[in-house]
């Protein structure tokens, strides 16, 4: 008599605990902090947010971090300025070089094939077509020219701003530099050694000095034509 009461009762509590459940709201949580998140969630309404929205624009002028300016335009004319113009800015060591071969290997042998030949294995499959090798006399391509593609993206190809750094794309304008040189049967390059600790603390110490001078000129050179409060020429904002 006992046991069947308390069975009765368990049942009674169980089936309590289950009427109070509702689907439309939580109910109890274990561990909330996987519910409750401490950030602003990027589409919650929030009333501290002057139009309740947590997803807001940048504010005007500002720069996401780590980004600089790119000089050249997407135009023909900028793609010519930038081949004949633009050169690889890090050192060409055997690490940077190894570096840029994997981020190559990733990124674009799919496409331009492991020795920059226009193999890759979506041209074998006959998925894309027409690839031209790195060594292609008529299109000669430079570090530069390299470097703006990658930037912009040149006919079927797009850009590839978004997926790589301003270094990893300098890294696989190295390798593919040199995948070049190799199908030109060229001499290999020499290896360029790292700035040293010492080396690049001199540098460092030029900058207020450079800074300074830079100053001066634009303080003789305020108001002039085409050129800026700074008295730097104007750009076009990319």
């Amino acid at each position: 008599m006992k046991s069947l009461f308390k069975k009765s009762l368990l049942f009674v509590l169980a089936l309590s605990a289950v009427s109070c459940f509702n689907e439309s709201s939580p109910n109890y949580q274990y561990f909330p902090d996987m519910y409750e998140p401490i950030p602003y969630e990027p589409y919650g309404e929030y009333e501290i947010f002057l139009n309740g929205q947590s997803a807001m624009l940048p504010a005007e002028g500002s720069v996401p971090r780590g980004w600089k300016p790119y000089d050249y335009e997407n135009s023909q004319d900028g793609y010519q300025a930038a081949k004949s113009e633009l050169t690889n800015p890090l050192p060409y060591t055997e690490d940077n070089l190894a570096k840029g071969r994997q981020l190559y290997t990733i990124y674009c042998a799919v496409c331009h094939g492991d020795q920059g030949d226009g193999q890759g294995i979506m041209v074998q499959r006959e998925k894309i077509l027409g690839i031209p090798r790195f060594d292609d006399e008529g299109r000669n391509i430079t570090e530069g020219s390299v470097y703006h593609v990658m930037y912009y993206g040149l006919n079927a190809m797009g850009s590839y701003a978004s997926q790589t750094s301003i270094d990893e794309r300098w890294l696989i304008d190295h390798y593919v530099m040199n995948l070049k040189n190799n199908l030109q049967g060229g001499e290999e390059r020499a290896f360029e050694e790292e700035a040293t600790q010492e080396e690049e603390a001199q540098m460092k110490n030029l900058i207020p000095a450079v800074n300074e001078e830079r100053d001066q000129l634009s303080d003789g050179n305020q108001g002039s034509p085409g050129t800026d409060n700074d008295g730097q020429e104007n750009q076009n904002e990319e």
